[in-house]
């Protein structure tokens, strides 16, 4: 299965999660989609086997045999394009709009005035670490958009044979769509504030519109408080799993260490559930 992990907000704890739970069902394959700040490899500590550059194609404009006729620059969604025709007869290209969509290759009348060369938009790093399988996204700073990369790394464990985590982005943007689209089911984890609460709703509404099966991990779960209970009681959703709150587990947490088969009966628990949900 394809299981996506994603949270409302930063700091609830999704890739600690994320990891003992991978090391709980272990066999698996670990991919951290949050590829604008991954740490996932900070706790798992893989053997680093691969590190790959990954690439879109951009334009590249040839002087000359370009007429300077603009249709590319009319045609470009993202206004990445800037052609001033004669008698200056120039152009101006800004990378960091473009979203490698080829239109202006389409477009362009004159055969070779106009080609496309891969440019590099970050790293993809490969490695092991016991039985769970690694790999991350890189993006390179000042990037537009995480989609392509988070893309790429769901492309490289689309025909693995055994159960894929996907650390997705925190939030509802446009990557976190990525991360969590069509996979089997998704785990939101939540912790129980207000502020928690809100942005667990608001990554709630984003799953259902996805149609996805989905659940909720409570993180730094305390006796006596209901804030997520409730919220889920008014949804019909089911929380599987309560992870209660640990000063010890912060401290590990600060030194790069996470509470490995501390969990893994529980979690093994939660797996079994998703099975007989999406399996």
């Amino acid at each position: 299965m394809k299981i996506a992990v994603a949270s409302g907000k930063g700091g609830t704890g999704k890739t600690t999660f994320s990891l003992l739970f991978s090391k709980a069902i272990a066999p698996s394959f670990y991919v951290d989609a949050d590829v604008e700040e991954p740490n996932g490899a900070i706790f798992l500590k893989p053997t680093v086997n691969s590190v790959e550059d990954f690439t879109e194609p951009v334009p590249r404009i040839i002087p000359g045999k370009c007429t300077y006729c603009g249709e590319c620059a009319k045609a470009c969604p993202y206004k990445a394009l800037v052609i001033i025709p004669p008698p200056a007869k120039k152009t101006l290209f800004f990378p960091e709009l473009c979203h490698s969509c080829g239109v202006c290759a389409y477009v362009c009348p004159e055969k070779g005035a106009l080609i496309e060369v891969p440019r590099k938009k970050g790293i993809i790093r490969r490695g092991k670490s016991g039985e769970i399988d690694f790999m991350e996204g890189v993006l390179n700073l000042g990037e537009a958009s995480a989609v392509p990369l988070i893309r790429e790394l769901k492309r490289r464990v689309k025909n693995y044979p055994g159960d894929v985590i996907i650390d997705a982005p925190p939030g509802t943007s446009c990557p976190v769509v990525e991360a969590v689209e069509e996979t089997n089911y998704v785990l939101l984890v939540a912790e129980p504030t207000p502020f928690g609460v809100h942005d667990l709703s608001l990554v709630v509404e984003m799953i259902e519109m996805l149609s996805l099966p989905h659940g909720i991990i409570i993180n730094k779960a305390q006796e006596g408080n209901t804030l997520v209970e409730d919220f889920a009681e008014s949804k019909g959703m089911e929380i599987l799993y309560r992870i209660p709150f640990s000063e010890e587990i912060a401290r590990m947490y600060s030194r790069g260490e996470l509470p490995f088969g501390e969990f893994e009966e529980g979690f093994r628990k939660v797996y079994k559930r998703i099975k007989e949900i999406a399996g």
